[in-house]
């Protein structure tokens, strides 16, 4: 049993953060990374253009840890692209930190990546049969070898003929000696906001972003967009009128910050509503409401204001609890949510509980939850989930990679109640999160296996057990 199964079960690939014709850009950045930190926690880089030459640091780590004050002067220059990864095509290491920086005669560049290629093994393949050559093991690197094959075209021309080529969740951040450019997927699967700041601009994976360093928002990059940023301002282009905006649900119901606004969706607003929806589909009768911090809180303020319960900080997250370097003994092991979520007796003891959380993916931390609320001395603990099954991996950049992960896939809602110990159990209906979610057309592949995007043969391959 792994250190990570104590996690919070989900984990997203990663944030980013570009900057354009702002004094100090590296500065600049290391704030909005931080205020991405959430996106996460494993690696962090930044790259710094002055108009003459492309310059990065990046490692393993968080934001603070990879950027001390004396690292963070020595990127000077007004343009900059900035990343935090989560990993997971790929893995981790050093060599899959972000941002990359190539140096090629038809000039240099630098990329990030928030996302996931499906069809990167068939690209990588072909690229390496006609002589590409691969630095990392991230899926992130096709592009950058897929646009310098394109040297005589337009570096535009040659992004727009690259993009073609993928398949997949990306929002990519590139960064010339003189030019920005941000792209997304035609679905619009992960989330892409620009701002303008001091005659300057701004690029972010969440709104959030965007406020931390005092940016206005302008606009949400468009699905199949292609955002042009030099000295001339901002232009917009396309790389394919093939589009249909279909974001990840989970970027509301979990990833993105609450402060963030996600196509005009406040992410707060969308999960209470979801707690609300759920109180009126599987109400029970109880004595206080508790979410599991943090992403859960907003949906349990939400199901508790709906059914007239009263709501209740009854866990406490211990923020100190971060990565483990060291190798912990089996009873150690077992203390692993002990760590991370502190149950508060005096509230808990001799109470009828609602239980709110965001999501069952493993179940391994809900069987531990309700465990020690009993422990507490709940009387009863009634597990609602502020969104429907998971039954079907995601492929999109979400760290859930096979059906045999997930524990809604394999046991009906009756098994997994007894699985977690719960006194009952209920999920918020798919009409429940549309509603939620302003009817918006979003990917729900993850409850529904209905995929946006064609699946490849490896991917079938490897989870041929779950009749994909």
């Amino acid at each position: 049993m792994t250190e990570r199964m104590f996690d919070r079960e989900l984990h997203e690939e990663c944030g980013v953060f570009g900057v354009f014709n702002i004094h100090d850009a590296a500065e600049l950045t290391y704030y909005g990374l931080h205020a991405l930190q959430h996106r996460g926690q494993e690696g962090a880089g930044i790259v710094v253009s002055d108009e003459t030459r492309l310059l990065g640091v990046k490692n393993e780590g968080n934001v603070r840890f990879v950027f001390p004050e004396n690292v963070l002067k020595k990127l000077t220059g007004q343009h900059a692209i900035g990343h935090v990864r989560y990993s997971t095509t790929g893995g981790g290491g050093l060599l899959n930190v972000q941002p990359f920086l190539f140096r090629h005669g038809s000039g240099d560049f630098a990329l990030c990546h928030n996302g996931n290629i499906v069809n990167s093994k068939q690209l990588k393949n072909r690229l390496e049969r006609n002589g590409s050559i691969f630095q990392s093991s991230s899926d992130s690197e096709i592009l950058a070898h897929l646009i310098q094959r394109e040297t005589r075209k337009d570096r535009l021309d040659a992004i727009k003929e690259a993009l073609i080529y993928l398949e997949g969740a990306f929002a990519f951040l590139l960064l010339t000696k003189d030019k920005l450019y941000a792209m997304r997927d035609k679905h619009g699967l992960r989330p892409l906001s620009i701002g303008k700041f001091n005659g300057g601009y701004v690029i972010a994976s969440e709104t959030c972003a965007l406020d931390a360093v005092g940016a206005t928002f302008i606009k949400d990059v468009q699905p199949g967009e292609i955002v042009i940023i030099d000295k001339h301002g901002i232009t917009y282009d396309s790389y394919t009128p093939d589009t249909e905006e279909k974001i990840c649900a989970m970027e509301y119901i979990y990833f993105s910050r609450p402060d963030s606004d996600l196509l005009g969706l406040n992410v707060h607003r969308s999960r209470k509503a979801c707690g609300r929806i759920l109180a009126k589909e599987a109400p029970v009768e109880a004595d206080i409401v508790i979410g599991v911090p943090d992403s859960s809180l907003s949906a349990a303020s939400g199901y508790a204001e709906a059914s007239g319960i009263p709501y209740e900080m009854g866990l406490i997250k211990n923020k100190y609890s971060g990565r483990t370097f060291i190798e912990p003994s089996q009873a150690l092991r077992e203390k692993g949510v002990k760590m991370k979520l502190a149950p508060v007796r005096s509230v808990i003891a001799g109470q009828r509980v609602i239980l709110i959380d965001d999501s069952i993916v493993r179940g391994t931390t809900s069987m531990k939850i309700v465990s020690m609320l009993k422990d507490m001395g709940a009387k009863e603990v009634h597990m609602r989930i502020a969104s429907p099954p998971i039954i079907a991996p995601c492929f999109y950049g979400v760290d859930t990679s096979t059906i045999e992960e997930l524990i809604s896939a394999t046991n009906s809602i009756e098994a997994l109640r007894q699985l977690i110990g719960a006194d009952s159990l209920a999920f918020l209906s798919m009409d429940g999160l549309s509603e939620a979610l302003g009817h918006r057309s979003f990917c729900h592949a993850c409850f529904t296996k209905e995929y946006p995007t064609h699946l490849y043969d490896d991917i079938k391959e490897a989870n041929k057990d779950g009749k994909f």
